[in-house]
């Protein structure tokens, strides 16, 4: 297997987002170019900080990414640590350090979401840091718009980096799709004429 062909995987979280103020996972992987996984859930438990719910989303990935490693090593194949994005740092020493790298704001964390702590002193997966603005796995916790929705379209659909994005309306901006504005602009142009055939005057008249 070559290097730019190993799994890795994004793991991200949104912090209380559900009504019930749980939180949600967003968990992509990629084995070379192509996506092979994805998964988007609410997370089964409350939790206290933006920290921890990164924590548990990144346990919510670990048996996925296990199998995944056996899966492969089944097939013949050498597979080499796994890498699990991150953008959380604190999550991330928590993660490499367990216990150890607790505060009283997180040493009431059941010991379970440290069995990836475990996976990483064996070698088998590392935590590595990735900037917010890189997190794939922000496309499976909450609504991008725009620009970023574009990128991340086609980071995940492997499209090119310069693919149109003409056609992509955000609800935040600008309409810039050519046709609806043309359809927008013939249907103002049809309501100013009833408005003067009813009005009798120039089409500025009230109805």
């Amino acid at each position: 297997m070559e290097a730019n062909d190993r799994p890795k995987w994004w793991v991200d979280s949104l912090y209380a987002i559900h009504l019930d103020m749980r939180s949600h996972s967003g968990i992509f992987m990629t084995l070379g170019k192509a996506t092979v996984y994805s998964m988007s859930s609410k997370q089964k438990l409350n939790t206290k900080s933006s920290t921890e719910a990164e924590l548990v989303a990144i346990d919510d990935s670990m048996g996925q990414i296990l199998w995944a490693r056996h899966f492969l090593t089944a097939q013949g194949e050498h597979v080499p640590t796994t890498t699990i994005y991150q953008d959380n740092k604190s999550t991330i020493l928590l993660a490499e350090n367990g216990k150890t790298s607790s505060s009283k704001r997180t040493r009431h964390l059941d010991i379970r979401y440290f069995f990836v702590t475990d996976k990483i002193k064996k070698g088998e997966v590392n935590v590595a840091y990735c900037p917010m603005q890189d997190m794939l796995g922000d496309f499976f916790t909450k609504p991008l718009q725009g620009t970023q929705f574009t990128r991340m379209r086609s980071k995940i659909l492997n499209l090119p980096s310069n693919s149109s994005t003409a056609v992509h309306r955000s609800v935040l901006g600008k309409n810039k799709d050519p046709i609806v504005s043309k359809r927008c602009k013939d249907s103002k142009s049809r309501l100013k004429k009833n408005k003067a055939i009813i009005g009798g005057g120039d089409g500025n008249s009230k109805l």
